[in-house]
């Protein structure tokens, strides 16, 4: 099975704690977290889907 490598990718999500909001795009008061990782990116969306933030 094929390994896809995702070297040098960075993934962005920006997050709004009050609104309980997740956008994959910059976003006016929110905070930028960045992964250098596909799966801890992965795994930070699934636990903001467990808090029931919304995605923009």
């Amino acid at each position: 099975m094929e390994k896809t490598v995702y070297k040098d990718q960075v993934f962005r999500v920006w997050v709004d704690h009050v609104r309980r909001i997740v956008s994959f795009h910059e976003e006016e008061g929110c905070q930028m977290m960045e992964f250098r990782s596909r799966e801890m990116f992965f795994r930070c969306v699934d636990q903001y889907t467990g808090s029931q933030y919304r995605y923009q």
